[in-house]
């Protein structure tokens, strides 16, 4: 891992919650197909897959480059500047969404093309 990278990770920092916090605030689409979590500051974002792509836009704007998967048994770290993966640490739990929770999500809120939506 390079040194650069360790500093933006915080393996302390509880995810901001089960789902895209700007997803469930209305901004953008207003759901996702996969969930990616801040290493540094712990917001749950959508993935570059899902309409909205808040999680790199995250990574870019806040200067937190550090991505990490938030899917159920998914470890790996990304980094957003470089564009390239890792293994990381142990972050503060819980490591995923719930089992539970619709993929995509959140449920109810999906559109019945959603295939159709999906980006790259």
């Amino acid at each position: 891992m390079e040194p650069t990278e360790t500093n933006h990770i915080d393996p302390s920092i509880a995810p901001s919650g089960t789902g895209c916090a700007e997803c469930l605030a209305g901004h953008g689409a207003g759901w996702w197909f996969h969930l990616r979590r801040c290493a540094q500051c712990g917001k749950i974002g959508c993935c570059d897959s899902s309409p909205s792509q808040h999680s790199t836009n995250h990574a870019h704007t806040a200067g937190h480059p550090v991505l990490t998967s938030f899917e159920p048994g998914e470890t790996w770290f990304w980094n957003a500047e470089t564009e390239e993966t890792f293994e990381g640490p142990k972050l503060a739990a819980p490591r995923s969404r719930p089992e539970s929770q619709p993929v995509p999500g959140p449920e109810g809120q999906v559109p019945s093309d959603w295939r159709n939506q999906l980006r790259g």
